[in-house]
């Protein structure tokens, strides 16, 4: 028998105080310890393990080899039917594992368990073998070794626990960085641990192709290797001019498939169509709608060899940035579609999931619209418009895999055009496409990127290099993947949710860690502890206890829960315009505000956990807290105060759930962002609607200038407002219908004139109290660029008033 091992975090289990202080993760449907109990479950050289099937040998085996592992106890097993209702049949010292007959499984389903310890016996029942598994990881997190070092104790317990989701997944992308075998069972171990059933193995991208297809060599030959890679967050520094990539062969891939079975965990692959196709279109230009065509890459991001390359005569690069690309696979040609069968077919070996992703997401239809092959396709098959054309694209291969016996899951733009006949529908948008997929009774996976995309920092504190965005633990913990939009019938199609993992500025294993923890417990509770059970209190208290086991483990970790968070709000003292409030979880440090003027230091704010610090004054704020004796937290925040600044301001129009900032206020807080998307929590995102903001200046008085502070990055669908509309209004009572009577000035936006711009400033000299400013989207972004046919994202973080 093949002997497993799983990593586990369970080295130096703690010892807990009393019932109140369990510290299982994820919490069980019901548990019942008493740990302060003098008698306990001894478990010692001499216990032997009784089940009563084969079909627990192999998870029998590995109980053991961990108990040996762990606290260097080996243990006695025996396969024996065992009748428990015979209580003479059980022998002093026992570990009894019990597979339950099929008519006691009722609603609690095949991952079910339940443990009972009297300082006699250990009894274990299950419905399934799964339930074992996860039996044993409870187990590991409550025993506690002796002081003598030759026994184990468990304390008096009864618990009964299965799952409330049956998808509970982790997602991890190796397109854009790859990572060997060893890191992804590693990976697959963190899982297990935590009671996840399912991992999303993104495998093709843009930027190379990870998967050995025999039948198309140069997938892998030429598709894996990028001759460069851009420095820095996007659009980077240049390039780093290396060539980068990797790929898995089919023996790796059925060695990883089958290390994620003995853990219970489904491996779903992931094969990008028809975007994200670039490194597939390297290795085979005629995919493309366009073979001919060079591949595009910004000249501040292209990589030397490959400028080289292009001059030398080839055609098709694997892309060496981030973002959406135009180049994708060929609609209108049938070899497109033999091909894709042909790695379909390829991959069904190797992945025995009953679900194929097949991507399908941001997919640009510039090409499409130019190309004759796909414009017949559209005619030939009475398509109106490109996205019909993906729609009958992804339908078609969805057939395909339907007649392999295979279940197709895609992001949610196969909504788009008209859903899929039997598809699975993961909801990354937010929400709205799980609840339209879900309304249409069509299974869900819940992933929207606000809070379960692992790529956002986890600290508003930057640390490090992200795709930006913020995902707080708390954040995470609170999620529901039921939404509330849906009744409870409809909530029945929500198989559950799972967390993305997207790599591009994860180069190293360490990164991942760093991006996966502890967030991936808050997440492991939400998926698989019922609802009512979950309490963040009782999360936080039980924080500490995890954090000592990923240290003993070498995990790591984000220690972002103990940051020093900084709020900007509404001042209640009349001598500042706004408050910078400075909190942290350790309460007993001492936090420390100044703000340093030319010559000497005018203000200085003291307390423990968390102070308010009055600002009034322009310039640079600094916050000091120790976390260890040699160690300090170091926060500084600059303040651009204006006549703006933290006065009342409301919005016609709300910004999107993705990038809400701080609200309205965010826009008058006295922060500019200097970070650009590293700091998206301090945009307000707004996804083809305009920002349409009235700011109260409390009195009237005399303006000269308004200045809006935007964003713009094409690559990621922003772009700068068409224009930027002011209107004045006079100390009087007025309505939506008579602004037409107050002044007003628009300043438009050239594209090519304002390019590169921070910020967009009307002039004109005017006295009012209200100011009405409007930033017009701008619009639909063109072909030819990243998002063509999408409504662009407008980025605004601050209005300033002189």
């Amino acid at each position: 028998m093949k002997k497993i091992f799983c990593f586990l975090f369970v080295l130096g289990s703690v010892v807990c105080k009393g019932q109140s202080e369990l510290n299982i993760v994820p919490m069980p449907v019901k548990a019942d310890i008493n740990y302060n109990a003098t008698n306990k479950f001894r478990i010692t050289r001499s216990t032997l393990i009784l089940y009563n099937s084969e079909l627990l040998k192999t998870d029998v085996s590995y109980f053991i080899s961990q108990v040996n592992s762990l606290f260097g106890l080996s243990l006695r097993s025996k396969m024996e039917p065992v009748d428990l209702k015979k209580e003479q049949n059980i022998k002093p010292n026992s570990i009894v594992i019990t597979l339950l007959p099929e008519k006691y499984a009722g609603e609690s389903g095949d991952e079910y368990y339940n443990i009972m310890s009297s300082t006699g016996n250990m009894n274990i029942n299950i419905n399934n073998s799964k339930g074992l598994f996860y039996a044993i990881q409870t187990i590991l997190q409550i025993v506690q070794k002796s002081g003598s070092g030759d026994h184990v104790l468990m304390p008096i317990a009864s618990i009964a626990d299965y799952p409330r989701f049956k998808y509970r997944g982790m997602h991890l992308d190796v397109g854009r960085h790859f990572f060997p075998i060893s890191f992804v069972k590693k990976y697959i171990d963190y899982l297990a641990a935590y009671k996840f059933n399912t991992f999303h193995w993104h495998l093709t991208e843009d930027q190379g192709w990870r998967i050995e297809i025999k039948k198309y060599p140069e997938l892998t030959k030429i598709g894996a290797w990028r001759n460069g890679t851009i420095i820095g967050r996007y659009p980077g520094k240049g390039s780093d001019n290396k060539s980068y990539g990797g790929f898995y062969t089919q023996a790796e891939i059925k060695e990883v498939v089958q290390y994620a079975k003995e853990r219970y965990i489904d491996v779903i692959p992931e094969i990008e169509m028809p975007g994200h196709s670039s490194a597939a279109i390297a290795a085979y230009p005629w995919l493309s709608c366009f073979p001919a065509k060079p591949t595009e890459i910004p000249a501040k991001m292209i990589s030397q060899k490959s400028i080289e390359e292009q001059k030398a005569g080839r055609i098709k690069l694997v892309q060496e940035t981030w973002g959406v690309f135009d180049d994708v696979f060929c609609a209108g040609k049938d070899s497109t579609f033999t091909f894709l069968e042909n790695v379909i077919d390829e991959v069904n070996t190797l992945f025995p999931s009953k679900y194929f992703h097949l991507g399908a997401d941001e997919c640009p239809k510039a090409h499409w619209k130019l190309c004759p092959a796909c414009q017949k396709r559209m005619k030939d098959n009475n398509l109106k418009d490109e996205h019909e054309l993906q729609s009958w694209f992804v339908q078609r291969i969805e057939k395909y895999l339907n007649s392999k016996g295979k279940t197709m899951i895609g992001w949610d733009e196969i909504l788009e055009g008209g859903l899929a006949p039997n598809a699975v529908v993961m909801s990354w948008r937010g929400e709205s496409g799980g609840i339209e997929a879900a309304k249409q009774k069509h299974p869900v996976i819940m992933t929207p990127g606000k809070p379960v995309y692992f790529d956002h920092s986890q600290s508003k504190n930057e640390d490090s290099v992200t795709i930006g965005g913020y995902n707080a633990l708390e954040a995470v913990y609170a999620y529901e993947p039921i939404p509330k939009e849906l009744n409870a019938e409809q909530g029945k199609f929500v198989l559950g949710a799972q967390a993305n993992m997207w790599t591009e500025y994860m180069e190293y294993p360490s990164k991942v860690e760093y991006m996966l923890f502890p967030r991936i417990t808050a997440l492991s509770e939400v998926l698989w502890s019922p609802a009512a059970k979950r309490d963040w209190k009782g999360f936080e208290r039980r924080l500490p206890t995890i954090f000592e086991r990923l240290d003993k483990q070498k995990i790591n970790y984000s220690k972002a829960y103990y940051d020093l968070q900084t709020i900007v709000a509404p001042s209640a003292d009349k001598n500042s315009l706004i408050t910078w409030k400075l909190e942290s979880k350790n309460k007993d440090q001492e936090i420390t505000a100044t703000y340093t003027g030319p010559l000497r230091i005018l203000l200085q704010q003291k307390g423990k956990g968390n102070i308010e610090m009055p600002v009034t004054h322009q310039g640079t704020y600094t916050a000091k807290m120790n976390v260890a004796s040699n160690k300090e937290v170091i926060v500084t925040q600059n303040f651009f105060l204006n006549k703006a600044t933290g006065k009342k301001i409301t919005l016609a129009t709300q910004p999107s759930k993705s990038y809400p900032g701080d609200g309205a206020f965010t826009l008058i807080n006295g922060v500019q962002n200097e970070k650009g998307m590293s700091k998206t929590s301090e945009f307000l995102g707004f996804a083809g609607t305009d920002m349409d903001a009235m700011i109260d200046l409390k009195t009237e008085m005399d303006i000269s200038q308004v200045t809006v502070h935007v964003l713009e990055q094409n690559g990621s669908w922003i772009y700068l407002p068409a224009q930027v509309e002011v209107t004045y209004i006079p100390d009087v009572d007025f309505t939506e219908a008579d602004l037409k009577n107050f002044p007003s000035t628009i300043r438009k936006i050239d594209p090519l004139e304002d390019k590169g711009t921070k910020t967009i400033t009307v002039e004109n000299k005017q006295k009012c109290r209200y100011l009405k400013v409007k930033a017009k989207n701008y619009g639909i972004i063109p072909a030819g660029n990243p998002g063509s046919g999408n409504p662009a994202w407008l980025f605004v973080d601050e209005i300033e008033v002189l």
